[in-house]
């Protein structure tokens, strides 16, 4: 009898194979028993030290945690895990706790302390960003950047007209609506549109900036939550209707093939070595960026993408890097997202600031302001020639949370590769939302 036979015919038993059964049990990537054990971890030193370590390790326990439990519980409820349930639940779910005051005290200073200090926000929007745009076909990228202005252009002039007549109807008045409630959506988060948004608005009105950024944050706040729950949704259609989606590409193209020569470099871009160099590439252009924000004014999420689209399309970094690239946007992807906005819910997703806009008339000129602006992107990008589920994606980024509300927008419709496009659609189109906005207020002042 050979040994596959016998080791075929042996009975099984609990240790190892009935154990490695219950270790492939996961919660999001956690194994089941290193879960349970990290839990117990995390309690035992708040019980004893009164809180937890901000250190990158403990936090790298606390918010897989809290992150990939919350998903889980999104991803197994019926019906809804179809509308990004899972992405909703890491952000808001962790809110809402920290307002009732369900999670220990212990944990939610080091987790707001980490999550602003570290700023592993944007080492997340650098990681999918530079790798989305390394991954993507060369012409393809060229005509997905000049196209994509159109739906912003169009969808944001619709959702402005269509929201504002929805307030007038419910008795909001056109002035309150448009420049409280619709211009906020789409004004690109909270650090680069609220924030100037109403430092303008008090310098315009010669009012108080901090009671005006109250006036204009739960829009932002629920804006993005609509729009969350609409990318959801937008993904399960694209899954009965697989001909009005790219899967995270915005219109269709061929993949650039490699020469013999690159394919054989490329074959080098799983080793680790690829795949370091690929993230500190990502990094490095991050930091440009940044410096030239510092240099120019220019956002550095903005500059950091331009970047890296001159760089793929000049080539220049080689195929395996390109490669490499794409593998760190995939573990990034994979293993970050969810602690991330589980980080977001805790320390920069204030629970009472979204129940405050929980008025009918607010959310009927919130919910239709942003399903015009995905409708209109919809439809406009059909008329280009780009499939239009991911078209109204990215239109949606445009009425998100800044940063945040683009990585929970995108992970509710599985499609972080399209990163690239939803940063301008927030940052470059909520720029241009302020400015103009502000210049019409001096006008009518």
């Amino acid at each position: 009898m050979t040994d596959s036979v016998a080791l075929q015919t042996a009975p099984s038993h609990f240790w190892p194979q009935g154990w490695w059964k219950i270790v492939e049990l996961r919660i999001g990537i956690v194994p089941l028993p290193v879960y349970v054990l990290l839990a117990a971890l995390v309690a035992f030193f708040i019980l004893r030290d009164g809180k937890v370590s901000s250190d990158l390790p403990t936090m790298i326990a606390v918010l897989a945690l809290g992150g990939f439990g919350c998903a889980e519980i999104g991803k197994r409820l019926p019906v809804i895990r179809n509308l990004g349930a899972a992405a909703i639940f890491a952000t808001f779910v962790p809110s809402y706790l920290v307002y009732a005051h369900l999670l220990p005290e212990g944990m939610l200073k080091p987790v707001a302390e980490f999550t602003k200090a570290s700023n592993f926000l944007y080492l997340f929007i650098a990681a999918i960003i530079v790798g989305s745009i390394f991954g993507m076909d060369r012409q393809v990228l060229i005509k997905g950047f000049l196209k994509i202005f159109v739906p912003l252009a169009a969808g944001s002039i619709v959702a402005g007209t269509v929201g504002t007549l929805i307030g007038v109807v419910l008795g909001l008045g056109a002035y309150h609506t448009f420049f409280y409630i619709v211009i906020p959506i789409m004004a690109g988060g909270v650090g680069e549109g609220a924030i100037p948004l109403s430092i303008g608005y008090a310098e315009i009105l010669h009012q108080e900036q901090g009671n005006l950024f109250a006036q204009v944050l739960p829009p932002i706040m629920l804006g993005s939550l609509t729009a969350i729950l609409l990318a959801g949704f937008l993904n399960w259609v694209g899954k009965k209707l697989p001909r009005l989606t790219g899967e995270g590409r915005l219109q269709p193209g061929v993949e650039e093939e490699l020469t013999p020569g690159e394919e054989k470099a490329a074959a080098s871009a799983m080793d680790p070595a690829a795949i370091a160099a690929a993230g500190v590439t990502a990094i490095a252009l991050y930091l440009l960026g940044t410096a030239c924000f510092k240099l120019f004014g220019l956002p550095g999420p903005v500059a950091m993408l331009f970047l890296a689209v001159v760089v793929k399309l000049t080539r220049a970094v080689p195929p395996s890097l390109q490669l490499a690239g794409q593998t760190v946007y995939k573990f990034f992807s994979t293993a970050i997202t969810y602690p991330l906005l589980f980080a977001i819910g805790v320390s920069l997703t204030p629970w009472e600031t979204l129940v405050a806009a929980l008025t009918p008339a607010n959310i009927a000129v919130i919910i239709l302001t942003v399903a015009s602006l995905m409708t209109t992107g919809f439809f406009a990008g059909r008329l280009l020639g780009m499939y239009p589920i991911d078209t109204a994606i990215v239109t949606a980024c445009h009425s998100g949370q800044g940063g945040t509300g683009d990585i929970a927008i995108l992970t509710a419709a599985n499609r972080l590769e399209l990163m690239p496009f939803a940063q301008i659609a927030t940052r470059i189109g909520g720029a241009i939302t302020v400015t103009l906005t502000l210049i019409l207020l001096a006008r009518l002042a």
